[in-house]
């Protein structure tokens, strides 16, 4: 893949709606070509029969069961709330 170039990354900066500098598109220009020149150097292993995985971890099941267990009671929960009222949390009014 060749380097990215400075009109690309101000292209991917227009369509996420980032407003760039031109110090900030040479920068992303040198940072993005240097990750893009990293990552090629995977294209030299040799995959051959390599099996494709998803995890790179051989995970089974990783659920736990549902299973009913003890819990803390409302009481506690509410032990360390700075504000509470009627068993619930009670938090400042973000609307007006």
């Amino acid at each position: 893949m060749a380097d990215i170039t400075k009109d690309q990354v101000k292209h991917v900066a227009h369509l996420a709606r980032l407003e760039i500098t031109e110090e900030e598109a040479e920068q992303f220009t040198e940072h993005l070509s240097a990750i893009i020149t990293y990552a090629e150097k995977l294209n030299e292993l040799d995959t051959e029969g390599i099996e494709p995985t998803t995890h790179v971890l051989d995970l089974k099941n990783v659920f736990r069961k549902d299973e009913a267990k003890h819990t803390i009671t409302q009481e506690d929960a509410m032990k360390n709330a700075p504000d509470s009222e009627d068993g619930q949390f009670r938090v400042p009014s973000i609307l007006e």
